[in-house]
């Protein structure tokens, strides 16, 4: 498989890859403390961009490996000119010659590191293999070109297995001159301790409406109205919002509402609606999603009953059902165990292949005996 036809796997379905991206919104404050480690000649070999998935963390570090791969080292304006002034912003214009080469993939100076295809399966590999690191010994053998800089972006590093995490180390403790590391973890937990602690931690928050707006009309996504929703189900993510629009995820959430709103009675013939629509063939990713769901509106349960107070309105009238389900904090807890109850069902479900109308309708029947009490 050539490289153009292998699939990406850190591109969001119907959005524009992080290299494409030229904006990142609401990571002002990312964005500083790199640009203030990089004023003050402080710049770190390892950083650690972490955050949710999808709030912007792999469009930020191809804007730092435009900067960087953009802004030749050492300039102190030579023995006649003054320095130049310290930039304020990571931005690097569409016509730059190192735009262009990262566009095409034709960049000397920079190396990506991503999960690829096995050629004795011809499918994507699930992690990141030593083999996938160690060709980073030929690359960093190379002269550097352009101002001497190479950057190197991992996506995601968290799932790089063992033996790769182990290799990327050894990097790490003997780091490369005028090479920067840019590591993309969305659970930084999942990282060795010695690989965090070698590294220079920028995290990432999740988006609010305004910037979540901007973020999906810079991908090409008018999501209207429904901006605020989104905001509150993706928790602040640009790629969960991407994901709920292409699945029709708000639609979905509202019809759980709608059935939530009838508990404890059991609204039959809605239920049978949701397990028909689960049980389509070809429904699998949004049989997922529909778990997903009701997770989340279980978590927005046993939250608004544990503090007393409901998230904003995902759904016009969530909030008032929230706490008309959820009054006390004994209630938020049987929410709590629904959900966990319902959680490891479903995951049981799917590994012996049960129905998935049977699994959604057997969802319902308990989400409406915890609300009986």
């Amino acid at each position: 498989m050539s490289e153009d036809a292998a699939p990406e796997p850190d591109r969001v379905d119907g959005a524009p890859h992080p290299r494409e991206t030229s904006r990142l919104f609401g990571q002002a404050q990312a964005e500083a403390g790199f640009l203030e480690a990089f004023n003050s000649d402080r710049l770190h070999h390892g950083w650690l961009l972490s955050g949710p998935r999808g709030v912007g963390k792999a469009t930020l570090a191809w804007r730092i490996a435009r900067f960087l791969l953009a802004t030749p080292a050492g300039d102190d304006g030579g023995l006649f000119g003054d320095a130049p002034p310290a930039p304020d912003t990571l931005d690097i214009p569409p016509d730059h010659p190192v735009v262009r080469r990262i566009l095409a993939g034709a960049e000397p100076g920079l190396y990506h590191i991503r999960r690829t295809v096995n050629e004795k399966t011809g499918r994507l590999r699930d992690q990141i293999v030593a083999e996938n690191v160690r060709e980073l010994n030929r690359f960093l053998g190379l002269t550097a070109t352009d101002g001497g800089r190479r950057v190197v972006i991992i996506d995601a590093a968290d799932e790089m297995n063992v033996q790769a995490a182990n290799a990327l180390l050894k990097m790490l403790e003997e780091p490369p001159a005028r090479t920067t590391l840019l590591l993309i973890s969305h659970q930084p937990a999942r990282l060795l301790p010695t690989i965090r602690s070698r590294c220079r931690d920028l995290r990432l928050v999740p988006l609010g409406p305004a910037d979540m707006a901007a973020a999906l009309d810079q991908a090409g996504i008018d999501a209207g109205p429904d901006t605020a929703a989104l905001a509150e189900l993706s928790g602040g993510s640009a790629g969960e919002a991407v994901r709920l629009i292409n699945l029709d995820g708000l639609k979905i959430y509202a019809e759980l509402v709608a059935i939530a709103a009838s508990l404890p009675q059991f609204d039959r013939p809605r239920a049978l609606a949701l397990a028909e629509a689960a049980a389509a063939r070809g429904a699998e990713t949004r049989l997922d999603l529909l778990f997903s769901l009701v997770d989340l509106f279980l978590s927005r349960l046993a939250r608004a009953g544990a503090t007393g107070q409901a998230p904003p309105d995902a759904v016009p009238g969530e909030a008032d059902l929230l706490m008309r389900l959820a009054p006390t904090p004994d209630r938020a807890r049987a929410w709590a165990d629904c959900a966990q109850e319902i959680g490891a069902r479903a995951r049981h479900g799917r590994s012996v292949n049960l129905d998935p109308a049977a699994l959604v309708l057997d969802t319902v029947v308990k989400l409406a005996r915890t609300a009986a009490g």
